[in-house]
């Protein structure tokens, strides 16, 4: 009697868990399974509710559909056909990373635009940034800031932007960044990497920033409109160098060792509330047989194992010597992820070798 098959959505988290890189999770029903995959994602817990409404940065939207044009959403391939993305590599940005962070700040309020600086020095802001997500294997690779104002007429030489720690009662830190902003009708940007912190330490647990925008001849002072920072972490674990490729047809019979499809959907699980996109992906499968010829290479195929040509031939001779070889996945790509936290920060998170092109006996 044939075992009861089952749908895809019930092996969904087991296969997903044995492709993410994760902690090996503690023997136990789906839950522990969700809870594995849930920290591979980088996330403590699942986002309880449907996140807070918040606009996707179009800069994410950007990342995203360049680093995964598969996706419905993203219309046209944005990626010349043929390159490679290198999967530790923002190429947009052009730094080293497989995590990209968007951070809304906290503690930034709006104000009214105030006097004539003649009067004084235009009153500052203080903006908070929770990095609690950012684990400690993490290594920045880029901080930056990037500051929204409100429409104000741009006084004679422009304005000043000042960066600094915010401090307690007695006052923000020294000065530890100034920048020139000839104008404030685009975002105002700022690297704080090797300014705020060093380059090779980790990200600190919060950032607490003390700004001001000082215009360099008397006019209104300007209204902060949004705040946030877009970081670049690289965390080696998820990193595979290892291109992108298309999947090679099939070779062999319907019984044979081959990639089979099965598409894995977020909805299924209910995660499509905190998962911006991709809606699933194309996880595939390996199945079939691995005895002769189908332990052989086909054209173009992937290279065969001797030792899986062995195990075949022996078990062609001598079925009772060993059995066949493995029918296991022989190329993976990668798969990226754009969610919501915890936070409800946007991140966007490059994974390898989560979605199988081609398979071969082992």
């Amino acid at each position: 009697m044939r075992p009861p098959r089952r749908r895809p959505g019930h092996l969904l988290l087991l296969l997903l868990v044995s492709l993410l890189p994760s902690p090996a999770p503690a023997p136990g029903p789906a839950a522990a399974s969700a809870s594995a995959l849930l920290q591979a994602l980088g996330l403590r817990g699942a986002p309880r509710g449907a996140p807070t409404p918040r606009p996707v940065p179009p800069v994410m939207w950007r990342l995203f559909r360049r680093r995964d044009p598969r996706d419905a959403r993203a219309g046209p391939r944005r990626t010349p056909p043929g390159t490679s993305l290198r999967p530790c590599h923002v190429e947009e940005l052009g730094v080293a990373g497989n995590i990209v962070r968007h951070i809304a700040a906290r503690g930034a309020p709006a104000r009214a635009a105030g006097p004539a600086s003649a009067a004084g020095p235009c009153p500052g802001w203080t903006a908070l940034f929770d990095l609690a997500a950012v684990e400690p294997a993490e290594r920045p690779s880029r901080a930056r800031l990037e500051l929204r104002f409100a429409a104000a007429e741009t006084p004679a030489g422009g304005w000043e932007l000042s960066v600094a720690r915010a401090g307690d009662a007695t006052g923000p830190g020294p000065v530890l960044l100034r920048q020139a902003v000839p104008a404030l009708d685009r975002p105002v940007r700022a690297e704080l990497l090797g300014v705020v912190w060093a380059r090779n330490a980790s990200a600190p647990r919060s950032l607490r920033l003390a700004l001001a925008l000082q215009p360099r001849a008397p006019a209104a002072c300007a209204r902060l409109a949004e705040a946030s920072l877009l970081l670049v972490t690289l965390d080696p674990r998820l990193c595979r160098p290892r291109p992108r490729r298309e999947a090679e047809p099939a070779v062999g019979g319907a019984g044979a060792c081959r990639a089979r499809r099965l598409y894995v959907s977020f909805r299924e699980v209910g995660w499509h509330r905190w998962v911006i996109a991709p809606r699933g992906f194309l996880a595939n499968y390996c199945q079939g047989g691995c005895g002769l010829p189908a332990a052989l290479p086909g054209p173009g195929g992937p290279p065969a194992l001797n030792h899986a040509v062995l195990r075949a031939l022996m078990h062609a001779a001598a079925p009772g010597a060993g059995g066949l070889p493995c029918c296991v996945p022989a190329r993976l790509s990668p798969v990226s992820v754009l969610f919501f936290d915890n936070s409800d920060n946007v991140v966007l998170r490059h994974y390898a070798d989560m979605a199988v092109d081609a398979c071969g006996c082992r």
